[in-house]
């Protein structure tokens, strides 16, 4: 395995400014859920919501209530690692963005192929790297502190690619661009993110707020498929998530841990200003 050429990490102020939140960010909603067996994600759920979590003692609701939203986000990885193709375990794999590293460590477990994560946060990717051995697959899971618009790997080395909600901190031209210069022919790229609808016009004030409370932009639904397709990168399955991750949203927005975002997701959702979407595609 060739190691990646050396590149900066951070390119411009806003690179550094969401550096700074990131290996800041000790957020409860993501740890406490990771706590429960130590997959840490950095993303939300889908599918029903077990609504009896709020019944019964209620000096033991908050332990059920994680546990409850800590299945959901679990449930999201599964359905994007469903869509990532035949993997085995001579296969490598890149986690764009990948936090602190929960994806990756299911893909490993899932496939047992070999998996590397880059993030442009020090504290993420110490995190990480430490459940990796801890884990003991720190042979065959690794996290970098690298930029995903340029990570320095060698081109055609992956099989696959995946971005779990962190294409928004980024241009898509840009990224794709990348993806597809490190994708082998044949190799599959997918992506569950939030966007907001063409149709609605320009965003919304709930979109607004969720970019100014995560610093990020997020993009039109649109830009994604333009991108995909000028480079090479083919939608082979595109799936409208917003449905299946509003329980998500309405058990989170009753628990504990409540970060004061969850009306705008909501609003955003069920106007239909913002859509969440799994896309899935080929590189050709």
């Amino acid at each position: 395995m060739t190691s990646p050429r050396v590149t900066p990490v951070l390119e411009s102020h806003y690179q550094r400014s969401v550096a700074d939140y990131w290996n800041a960010e000790k957020n409860p909603v993501n740890l406490r859920l990771g706590d429960v067996d130590e997959i840490y994600h950095h993303h939300y759920g889908i599918g029903e919501v077990d609504w009896s979590v709020l019944e019964g003692p209620e000096e033991t609701r908050e332990e059920r209530t994680i546990k409850e939203l800590h299945r959901l986000e679990c449930a999201q990885t599964e359905f994007l690692m469903s869509h990532l193709g035949a993997l085995s375990p001579a296969d490598r794999v890149l986690d764009a963005g990948s936090g602190r590293g929960g994806s990756s460590f299911v893909v490993n477990e899932r496939f047992g192929c070999e998996v590397d994560g880059v993030s442009i946060s020090e504290s993420q990717v110490a995190f990480a790297n430490d459940q990796s051995k801890r884990r003991g697959v720190d042979d065959r899971v690794r996290f970098h502190l690298r930029n995903m618009l340029d990570t320095g790997f060698e081109t055609g080395a992956f099989q696959a690619i995946w971005n779990n909600e962190s294409t928004m901190y980024v241009e898509l031209g840009l990224l794709f661009a990348e993806h597809s210069r490190l994708l082998r022919r044949g190799g599959r790229y997918v992506c569950i993110t939030g966007c907001y609808n063409d149709a609605y016009g320009l965003p919304s004030r709930a979109v607004s707020q969720i970019n100014a409370h995560y610093i990020c932009d997020v993009h039109p639904r649109s830009t994604y498929f333009k991108e995909l397709a000028n480079h090479r990168l083919i939608p082979a399955g595109v799936v409208d998530l917003t449905a299946a991750t509003i329980p998500y949203w309405e058990l989170r927005a009753k628990s504990t841990l409540t970060t004061g975002i969850e009306s705008a997701f909501l609003d955003a959702y069920r106007s239909g200003s913002f859509q969440y979407l799994l896309i899935a595609a080929d590189r050709v």
